[in-house]
């Protein structure tokens, strides 16, 4: 492979080694990661279709969860193709669409931290305060939250970038990984990545454990509050709408506290790949599969859309 100084780089590419050491599975990883993707495609984008085109679904909470969705689809889309990629070949990635994919990826991941402790803020809020909800969580508020926490992550997200940036990269060019994640990147630089790392260590603490804290804080006063209702079923559906929200939270984040927070506790490398599996397809199959499957105003709406398609079509 050349290597020629670029942008005071003497590696031009990277060669992402994924779950080389298994190579017996690459056909079967292949197979069912094609058809995870392609679901969380279909599933989310079913989503977003069900809440523009039902006028009934225009609240806070779907409003959140169509950006949600929306998230997903692009967060997979920055990881997902070149896994698969590695599955049937070698797959090579230049330096700078290394730094790129790790920006779009770091940002989005930090979205969706900030983004998952808005939705848990908005159900505290409606289940809390039912009779203020309306005013609490007005229009202009819910705008407000969603272009923070969506700036908020792109901000986090070029800030390291930047740093990793100026880091020389001179050899090997081998990641031992599936996309261009930060630590392995980190092994890799021939110059001193002290400062990257300290200041992604200080920002991954506050944009986790800060949303994270808050999240748990949201739940317990909702549990407080729910436990005060008489059985039957508000109570069941308070549960159950938390439930769905905690299974998401607890798969998102506790992946990400282990593999940037505490990296110490996983012990191999094909650990953390799978580790990081979680966060990047089995998260994000999980928003389509609680809020469609098990939410039947969601169900309705796309019933009524594809109904009044089938017409159109039929007309």
């Amino acid at each position: 492979m050349e290597t020629v100084s670029v942008v005071n780089q003497t590696v031009t590419e990277f060669v992402l080694l994924g779950f080389y050491d298994i190579a017996e599975l690459h056909p079967l990883f292949f197979t069912v990661l094609s058809v995870i993707y392609t679901s969380i495609i279909i599933g989310n984008t079913l989503i977003i279709v069900a809440v523009v085109s039902s006028q009934k679904l225009h609240t806070p909470m779907y409003f959140f969860l169509a950006n949600l969705s929306f998230l997903e689809i692009l967060y997979t889309s920055t990881v997902v193709p070149k896994m698969l990629e590695g599955f049937l070949k070698e797959a090579v990635i230049s330096v700078a669409h290394c730094l790129l994919q790790f920006f779009i990826f770091g940002s989005l991941a930090t979205d969706e931290c900030f983004l998952l402790a808005v939705m848990a803020y908005d159900r505290y809020l409606a289940i809390c305060y039912p009779l203020h909800y309306p005013l609490l969580m007005g229009p202009k508020w819910c705008l407000g939250l969603v272009v923070t926490a969506w700036l908020s992550g792109f901000i986090v997200g070029g800030l390291i970038v930047a740093l990793m940036a100026q880091l020389r990269f001179c050899g090997p060019n081998h990641i031992d990984h599936f996309y261009c994640d930060f630590t392995p990147l980190m092994d890799l630089a021939c110059s001193d990545p002290r400062v990257a790392q300290v200041v992604t260590f200080i920002l991954s603490v506050v944009c986790l454990t800060v949303p994270f804290g808050l999240i748990l804080t949201s739940y317990a006063r909702i549990v407080v509050a729910v436990l005060r209702v008489p059985v039957g079923a508000s109570r069941r559906k308070a549960f159950s709408t938390c439930s769905s929200h905690l299974a998401v939270v607890s798969t998102f984040y506790g992946t990400l506290i282990v593999l940037y927070i505490a990296p110490s506790a996983v012990h191999s490398q094909l650990l953390s790949k799978i580790f990081a599996l979680l966060y990047t397809v089995v998260t994000p199959i999980f928003n389509p599969v609680i809020y469609t499957l098990r939410n039947k105003e969601v169900h309705q709406a796309l019933r009524r859309f594809l109904h009044i398609k089938q017409t159109e079509t039929l007309d």
